[in-house]
């Protein structure tokens, strides 16, 4: 599908906070304007080393690069590459322009027979009612030039959620076939894995409530089997593991009874995808990775980004409200508690409220596989943010 804006490209700046969040997302987004928009998109990165760990086929000593149909640049300071401005540029979750670009839109202000691009910034997904209000609001800069608020949600007055058009398809077409997620587990190096094993896929922050559900899970009725890679995640377990944290590698694993915990690869965006939809659980972080856990129609547990405060427990209880506003009391009660007891490292509590959320797992499961379609509102970002340049 091409638009009215793909005769000049689009530039996309993304500053690398939390390795593979902020990144993450932009780097989706870039792929999905490219392929199902035919835009022309430019995404620029201050930490191509970071990035290469989602896209391992990048060669971070490069200055330009394309993959995907998406030319991926350095962004170094001062730029290494002349910046040629196009018809939007995109500040990924308020990182600052560098002051060439800046400089550049200020001289195409002052140029009457100049269009400056379209200034965006993208910000952080978040479920508080405030949002609806602030999306699509300007900000008149000192300069003399505006910058448009895009914020992503889950109401019809948002930006909505990142998600491909062929996602839920391929998902599916992928749950179908329980060999598939066997296959991905020899595939990353996974062995003792049998079909009716119950699966969980951690990628957190560091928490005290992780070790606590891995006592649980030594005593658990079936097998568990905790997936989760060299990282923040697994600092939490390493009183559990029998060798130096620097020794351990991918494929490894270690048996705790009724618990084997298996040391993941890293992998691409695609193959995490397949990684969520193969687990009954998953545990996951951020934001790129909390909404790939909702796209893949399973139970999960949002480890949320820590603020000062404790205001990201308020981001929390905005998502949780949204996310059980049509699910049974009792089981919004008990999934409720296990997020905040999560992260708020209770040990004790997020026993129990696993212990809970056992007796609920179907009509839980039912609503994880109701919840994408819901969640999506009839159009994702990309084709908002479409719509929305549009219409400047």
């Amino acid at each position: 599908m091409s638009t009215e804006t793909d005769n000049k490209h689009w530039d996309i700046f993304c500053a690398v906070v939390d390795n593979y969040g902020d990144i993450g997302v932009t780097w989706r987004l870039a792929k999905q304007l490219a392929h199902e928009y035919e835009l022309k998109i430019k995404l620029w990165v201050d930490d191509l080393h970071s990035f290469s760990h989602i896209l391992p086929e990048l060669d971070p000593s490069l200055t330009s690069q394309q993959f995907c149909g998406v030319d991926i640049l350095r962004w170094s300071s001062p730029l290494d590459i002349t910046f040629d401005p196009g018809s939007v540029i995109i500040e990924a979750f308020a990182c600052e322009l560098p002051l060439e670009v800046t400089e550049s839109l200020i001289a195409l202000k002052k140029d009457t027979k100049a269009t400056p691009p379209l200034w965006l910034n993208l910000e952080y997904l978040s479920a508080e009612a405030w949002v609806d209000g602030c999306h699509a609001l300007p900000s008149l800069q000192k300069s003399g030039l505006k910058k448009f608020f895009f914020f992503p949600g889950f109401t019809d007055k948002t930006g909505g959620l990142i998600c491909e058009k062929s996602l839920f398809t391929e998902r599916e077409q992928w749950q179908a076939t329980p060999k598939n997620k066997l296959a991905l587990f020899e595939h990353l190096g996974l062995q003792g894995i049998d079909k009716d094993d119950q699966c969980i896929s951690v990628f957190s922050y560091e928490t005290e409530a992780l070790a606590a559900l891995c006592e649980l899970w030594q005593h658990a009725q079936k097998k568990v089997h905790l997936l989760i890679p060299k990282g923040r995640s697994l600092h939490s377990l390493s009183h559990l593991l029998p060798i130096q944290y620097e020794l351990i590698q991918p494929g490894q694993r270690y048996e705790y009874k009724q618990l084997t915990i298996h040391i993941l690869p890293m992998t691409d965006q695609q193959g995490f995808d397949k990684l969520l939809w193969s687990c009954d659980v998953n545990i996951v972080r951020g934001e790129d990775s909390f909404l790939r856990a909702q796209w893949a129609a399973r139970p999960f547990i949002w480890h949320i980004y820590p603020q000062e405060d404790d205001y990201h427990l308020v981001k929390l209880e905005a998502f949780m409200q949204v996310y059980c506003d049509n699910l049974a009391p009792k089981i919004a009660e008990y999934w409720s508690a296990l997020n905040l007891a999560f992260n708020q490292g209770a040990q004790n509590r997020v026993k129990t409220q696993w212990q809970h959320l056992d007796s609920v797992n179907r009509p839980l499961l039912q609503h994880a596989r109701e919840w994408p379609v819901n969640a999506l509102n009839d159009a994702d970002l990309a084709s908002r943010l479409v719509q929305f340049v549009k219409n400047s």
